[in-house]
């Protein structure tokens, strides 16, 4: 929803409300940048306006990359039309985005990465911290990411739960801190509880466990995801089911249950078990709708394009729970000036409920639940986050049918899947050594 302010006024008089409007102290910086880009004023033409506003904002361009999930034109094109400026968006895969971030500093200006790919990047000092102070939608972020706690009684899962490296110490820090700051590592923006998708029409019986993707029955018709830091965690939750090791911390495993980890995956795959190892969300979604995989590694954004489809295909809850992961974005350290004012106007637009929305109806949530909320019909809320059977027909936010009336959300409401949230996706101490082992296992 746009600001409507007195900027929308013809141009000679843009000029004296702009410059009336910033002796007011409820003016709102989105209000300057719009009023800057509808007026094609420079900031050095009028009275009193700071010196970071010296060009015409309708010329900023913010350099955005990050995997996929979230670097979507249409945010980009809602961005332009709501702030003015321009965002221009590059998508990679996971372990392109942590190469990028840290080898190609000046290439980018928004770093829109994930939590565990966080505390690979930020200690190498390519990313400033972010003042929170500067957004007025902070109080609104989920408190998962504040303190790692959905609710007051809830324990915080393994793994690199996003809380932990979060916040830095202060400014100019580095190191993480233990508890919150005023300075953020990342904004929080995307998250979701990640399980096994399978198909129900073909896997001939109830599936409740994440041991259940090794059962012989399904022999040559599994699938794992193959990026290491990510494939590992679905890997330990796979081999504590099947009761083989019980971790101290699935995301930071010893040596030792590394390659007890990597041996039964071996193991497996020398018997027949995997049908392929999937790297990106295409591969999973053919691997699934074909049927050459009933059950597998999964992302629920590709579960519904699976039933898009016409195939039956659901995302199973497990009584051990889920695997999760969440996302941000991030300054690079360069940013500054004008284009830095931007860069913190459009995160705190990101959380202000229009992309969130937009978020919520792919499956994903929102790291601002509440403002997500005045962008969704009663029934869209009630499917996507209170787990309610749907009243009518649900739509994608492309406007095609996800699911019909009386369906429910895989997994429940918002609190009963994040709620049960085993571990997080992580980055371990013995990281190199996990990598080196788990190609060992892909090329075994």
């Amino acid at each position: 929803m746009k600001d409507k302010t007195v900027i929308d006024q013809p141009n000679q008089d843009n000029a004296s409300s702009v410059e009336t409007d910033l002796k007011s102290p409820s003016v709102s910086r989105r209000s300057l940048l719009k009023g800057a880009a509808k007026a094609g004023v420079a900031a050095g033409a009028i009275s009193g306006f700071p010196m970071i506003w010296a060009q015409n904002i309708k010329n900023v361009t913010l350099r955005q990359f990050g995997t996929g999930v979230s670097n979507l034109n249409a945010i980009a094109d809602k961005c332009k039309e709501d702030l003015g400026f321009n965002l221009q968006l590059t998508s990679l895969d996971s372990d392109s985005v942590t190469q990028r971030a840290v080898t190609q500093p000046k290439s980018y200006d928004i770093a829109d990465i994930e939590y565990w790919i966080c505390k690979k990047v930020f200690p190498s000092g390519v990313m400033q911290p972010l003042d929170t102070s500067k957004l007025k939608n902070f109080s609104k972020i989920s408190p998962l990411f504040i303190n790692g706690k959905l609710t007051p009684d809830s324990t915080i899962a393994q793994g690199t739960a996003p809380h932990t490296v979060g916040f830095v110490e202060s400014k100019g820090s580095k190191r993480f801190a233990t508890e919150q700051t005023n300075w953020m590592t990342l904004i929080p923006t995307i998250y979701n509880a990640d399980t096994l998708g399978i198909r129900p029409d073909l896997v001939g019986r109830p599936i409740t466990t994440w041991a259940d993707i090794m059962d012989p029955a399904f022999k040559g018709k599994t699938s794992i995801l193959n990026i290491p830091s990510i494939g590992i965690m679905d890997a330990a939750m796979i081999c504590e089911a099947m009761g083989e090791i019980t971790y101290a911390d699935k995301g930071n495993m010893t040596r030792e249950e590394i390659d007890k980890t990597i041996e039964i995956l071996i193991a497996a795959k020398r018997q027949g078990q995997f049908r392929a190892f999937w790297k990106s969300f295409d591969e999973s979604v053919n691997l699934m709708a074909s049927g050459e995989v009933v059950i597998q590694s999964m992302w629920s954004p590709a579960v519904a394009a699976v039933r898009s489809r016409g195939i039956q295909c659901t995302y199973q809850p497990l009584k051990e729970g889920y695997r999760a992961w969440g996302g941000g974005l991030g300054l690079a350290s360069h940013l500054s000036g004008l284009e830095l004012e931007a860069a913190y106007e459009y995160i705190d637009w990101y959380l202000s409920g229009w992309v969130g929305a937009y978020l919520n109806r792919q499956g994903y949530y929102s790291a601002a639940p509440s403002t997500s909320k005045d962008y969704m019909t009663p029934d869209e809320w009630g499917f996507w986050i209170e787990g309610k059977p749907a009243q009518g027909t649900i739509l994608s936010p492309d406007g095609n049918v996800m699911e019909k009336a009386g369906a429910v959300r895989d997994g429940g409401s918002y609190w009963e899947r994040m709620g049960a949230v085993a571990c997080w996706n992580s980055v371990m101490d013995q990281n190199k050594y996990m990598v080196r082992k788990w190609n060992e296992f892909i090329v075994s």
